[in-house]
């Protein structure tokens, strides 16, 4: 894959993306909004996994040294000056399409570079911020298709899943953390703590999930679709719990955003609007 390509991890931008279409999809309203949003979310993630790796490129090169930056296929120069762009681009498209998705993306933007630069390595704090803007992503289509209150019960479950890979994600990088300085929930209270937060986050998310069922949100069919994922997240509570070492946890990393995939699944499933269009 070609290194200014992978260093916007495209899969996990477009995972971003995917909230946008899965609000278009629950309301059913495709306009070419839509679609200039889902460009937007996919820019400017993508900028924040570029300049993410800017700044993190010395720890990365003890955690993940294949990475562009530090494996020398992009200059740490050029991927600074290519996640600036990406961001410019991306905010000049939201504005585009209306002043507060434009502001949205701005101040998003900016929250992506304070992570970067500084609180990703503070407790909790960078973890939080990473699962408000994941979350964020539902509420941004949500706007564009007129469904804000949707869109923020998604988001609350979105959130919850990733505050839950986001912990089991510093378990498993305590070596690089540890010589940055980072205070991170393993470094500053251990693994055995760190992972009762993360099963705590897996086991909330998958227990509430079905009360979109209930509130009316979803048919039937989420319900049916979601079991599996809800398998997967208290499996992977489990497994946690009792195996933290750097080789579990990135299993249980993986089985994290494997669940989320198949709970997004759901909620596409489980939309009123797809049924009355088959019915």
């Amino acid at each position: 894959m070609n290194a200014y390509l992978e260093i916007l991890r495209p899969l996990n931008a477009l995972m971003a993306v995917v909230a946008i279409f899965l609000m278009a999809i629950i309301s059913g309203n495709f306009t070419g909004d839509v679609f200039i949003a889902g460009a937007v979310v996919f820019i400017v993630t993508g900028a924040g996994n570029s300049i993410n790796d800017y700044f993190d490129h010395k720890i990365d090169a003890i955690n993940k040294p294949e990475r562009p930056i530090p494996s020398g296929r992009i200059p740490l120069r050029n991927a600074g000056m290519y996640s600036s762009t990406l961001f410019i681009v991306g905010i000049i498209l939201a504005f585009g399409i209306n002043a507060l998705l434009g502001s949205i993306a701005l101040l998003s933007s900016l929250l992506m570079i304070w992570y970067a630069y500084s609180l990703k390595r503070m407790l909790i704090v960078g973890n939080l911020a990473i699962s408000f803007l994941t979350g964020l992503c539902f509420i941004f289509g949500g706007i564009v298709v007129d469904q804000v209150m949707v869109s923020v019960y998604l988001s609350l479950f979105a959130f919850l899943m990733t505050m839950a890979r986001e912990i089991v994600k510093d378990m498993e990088d305590v070596k690089g953390d540890q010589a940055e300085g980072a205070t991170t929930l393993p470094l500053l209270y251990g693994n055995a703590i760190s992972s009762k937060a993360a099963a705590f986050f897996m086991v909330t998310a998958s227990l509430a999930s079905p009360l979109l069922y209930f509130w009316g949100v979803f048919t039937w069919v989420y319900l049916v679709v979601l079991i599996p994922a809800m398998v997967v997240f208290l499996y992977g509570a489990g497994r946690v719990l009792k195996d933290q070492s750097v080789k579990n946890t990135r299993i249980v990393s993986k089985q994290i955003k494997m669940g989320m995939g198949v709970t997004f699944l759901a909620f596409a499933a489980g939309s009123p609007y797809l049924w009355s269009l088959l019915g």
